[in-house]
């Protein structure tokens, strides 16, 4: 019987496996879950027109796949894919690198050294994603008659200028900081609790990958709110959304516009999306850096899960 392999003991140093291991779990995560995203970012649309006013996001599913289409709730993701794939391979290198120097200083703290690889690996990998997240939500709104990726960034670029593409980046650091230091020490804190082994176990990365996903998704939903706003400005004809230029400005016009409760749109198809995503995300790189690790006889053996303790 092949021996058991010790999953804490693989080398999480190699910047390259880290970096191909990350960007197959972004592009993974980011396309199996598009539709709920899709959803999200029209409901969140703070000047819609009527017809794409939803109840819910059963009732958003329902009408935009009768009225528009199924392949309506895919569009834009092809920017997602060529976007995801090199941000999400900065975003796992930066972060394992920066947890292994944060981890030799923190005197046992590991949470907030987890927490602040997160952040540092968030500035990183959105400074390149963030273009074309843009993109992808411009073609997500209601009405949208862009056909292609291409075509999408040129007429924004042609339109609105380069600064359309980064109008939205300080609210989404200022978002994403917050999001992926709470999804990282999360998802640490419970993959330790859940597995003090540290055996490799996918229920522990799928468990605590949906937690981590569900807490970040809930706390951070106001400023994502405020992100869709600026990064679809150019997509709505009310004038005083069009020129909003900052997050002050969009928060304002969400509390003017919608109270307090404003801040809640799309929360519940955001966190139904992040849920599955994030575990789905986990799972496919913790996976991935386990195949692609160069520990000597590892391909030689099958992986086998430790054992459950009989009681």
């Amino acid at each position: 019987m092949a021996d058991e392999v010790d999953y804490e003991a693989l080398p999480t140093t190699s910047v390259a496996t880290n970096m191909l291991a990350g960007a197959l779990a972004g592009i993974t995560e980011h396309t199996v879950m598009y539709p709920l995203d899709s959803v999200k970012t029209r409901m969140q649309v703070l000047s819609p027109s009527p017809q794409a006013i939803y109840s819910g996001v059963a009732n958003a599913l329902s009408r935009i796949t009768t009225a528009e289409g199924f392949a309506t709730l895919w569009r834009g993701v092809n920017s997602v894919i060529v976007g995801a794939g090199p941000a999400h391979a900065l975003y796992f290198a930066s972060y394992e690198k920066c947890k292994e120097v944060f981890s030799n200083m923190d005197n046992g703290y590991h949470h907030v050294s987890h927490a602040m690889a997160g952040a540092c690996a968030t500035i990183v990998s959105d400074g390149l994603m963030n273009p074309f997240d843009v993109v992808k939500q411009r073609m997500q709104v209601h009405g949208s008659t862009y056909r292609g990726v291409t075509e999408a960034a040129l007429d924004i670029f042609r339109k609105e200028g380069l600064s359309a593409f980064y109008i939205s980046y300080p609210t989404t650091l200022m978002m994403t900081i917050p999001f992926q230091s709470i999804h990282f020490a999360t998802y640490e804190y419970f993959r330790k609790y859940l597995n003090p082994s540290g055996k490799y176990d996918p229920k522990t990365h799928i468990v605590s990958g949906a937690i981590a996903g569900a807490a970040a998704a809930a706390l951070t939903n106001p400023l994502d709110v405020a992100k869709t706003l600026l990064q679809t400005r150019g997509a709505v004809v009310d004038q005083t959304i069009r020129h909003a230029s900052g997050l002050a400005e969009a928060f304002r016009l969400i509390y003017q516009r919608h109270g307090l409760v404003g801040f809640t749109m799309g929360a519940r198809a955001r966190i139904l999306s992040h849920m599955p995503a994030t575990a789905i995300c986990w799972t496919t790189y913790e996976f991935m850096k386990m195949i692609l690790s160069q520990q000597p006889g590892f391909q030689k053996e099958p992986i086998q899960l430790a054992e459950t303790p009989q009681g």
